[in-house]
């Protein structure tokens, strides 16, 4: 019996195919909005995501308080509080798998003719191994070379191409503020991190290195950032509080003084930007949700209309035998299926303008099976919730004044 009220339920919307898409047109615009906002918050959601845990996993960022020069106040990293001895110290700490000390500064690299404005990054071999990155080509400095302040570079992906295009780096000589580095190791390729910040774009060199000859300022151990790597992420609230208590304690703060660092917890801050981006995607869809409403009022009145044309219909139906539930049936049926069909049709147009905007936007939206499946589930309670009035209404008709009309 269902197969033949949904044979019948959707010749009627055959019959009246303009109609029935003009119906539908709310549905489809709600549920493409929605499916749309969803692909674009999941997308920026996976890229802070991607982003901070290519900086390494259960990660945490010691950074130096704010320097002042006179009466000018610089930045957060800018001051002289961190030292080498306070990594040292902290690599020492329980759960804590390396500390890395490092320190940057912008700087014009020149290779032959070819010249690249980079940043350039002094840290020792932890320095790898706390951001989980490896030479693609080549080798990373060792540690006997990072304490001689060996003048040995290596590369990132982009800086290789800027300065030697497809020519092999290895082995190559790259000046850095007229100091000459031999290049020993290139770095597997990352691509860029969120915002669009190339994070292959860097000169990584050892920090004995980069203080002598590099730094010119007469804070000779002094660092900018230490970046530790933790066990796991269970540790890392007991190791932050332990760095901090350390910190404080080698550079004789008082209770009641404040910080001279800074200790930044990367997970607790990807997991805060993926909240907020999650409460904003849901906020967008729900306002993209109201077209949903709209195209639910839309199918209420046509299905109002559609019961006053088929009045008499109706009454032939009742007077040959159909009952009352049967009559309700079918117009729940032709209303679900007019919901479910706009669905279907805005799901593909969300899903597909969310697809076309990948390359636009430079990250991939993410289209879910979640997104997908709510979307009918909506659609199809407010085919339901819309459609109910008037197939009762249809079901309350005497049959003798239905044959009448």
């Amino acid at each position: 019996m269902i197969a033949t009220m949904l044979a019948e339920a959707w010749g009627a919307l055959i019959a009246n195919r303009l109609r029935s898409m003009l119906t539908m047109l709310g549905m489809i615009i709600g549920v493409a909005a929605v499916i749309l906002m969803l692909a674009i918050g999941g997308g920026v959601q996976k890229e802070v995501q991607k982003s901070i845990s290519g900086l390494g996993s259960n990660l945490l960022i010691v950074t130096a308080g704010a320097g002042r020069q006179g009466g000018i106040f610089g930045g957060a990293g800018s001051g002289a509080s961190l030292r080498i001895e306070d990594a040292d110290a902290i690599a020492g700490l329980p759960d804590v798998k390396a500390a890395a000390p490092s320190t940057s500064l912008p700087a014009q690299a020149v290779a032959g003719p070819a010249n690249w404005a980079t940043n350039v990054t002094g840290s020792t071999p932890a320095y790898f191994l706390v951001n989980e990155w490896q030479a693609g080509d080549g080798r990373i400095f060792t540690d006997r070379e990072e304490r001689a302040g060996a003048r040995v570079a290596v590369l990132g992906q982009s800086v290789a191409d800027k300065l030697f295009g497809a020519n092999d780096p290895i082995g190559q000589m790259v000046r850095v503020r007229g100091i000459s580095f031999t290049v020993i190791g290139l770095l597997e390729k990352r691509g860029q991190g969120f915002g669009g910040q190339d994070r292959d774009d860097v000169i990584v060199v050892p920090l004995t290195s980069a203080l002598r000859l590099l730094g010119g300022n007469f804070f000779r151990r002094s660092i900018r950032t230490v970046s530790v790597s933790v066990a796991s992420a269970e540790a890392l609230d007991g190791v932050q509080d332990d760095i901090t208590t350390l910190l404080r304690r080698t550079h004789r703060l008082r209770s009641g003084e404040v910080d001279d660092f800074q200790v930044a917890n990367l997970t607790a801050i990807t997991d805060t930007l993926s909240t907020t981006t999650r409460a904003i995607s849901l906020l967008l869809a729900a306002i993209g949700s109201i077209s949903l409403v709209v195209g639910g009022i839309g199918i209420m009145n046509i299905m109002l209309v559609s019961v006053t044309e088929r009045t008499r219909e109706i009454g032939i139906r009742m007077a040959i035998g159909a009952s009352r539930a049967a009559v309700r049936l079918q117009f729940l049926l032709e209303a679900l299926m007019l919901s479910l069909i706009g669905c279907g049709i805005g799901v593909a147009l969300g899903a597909g303008i969310a697809f076309a905007l990948s390359g636009v936007i430079g990250f991939d939206t993410d289209v879910t099976v979640f997104a997908v499946t709510i979307a009918f589930a909506v659609s199809a309670s407010i085919g339901i919730f819309f459609g109910w009035w008037p197939a009762t209404r249809a079901a309350k008709l005497s049959p003798i004044e239905a044959l009448r009309s």
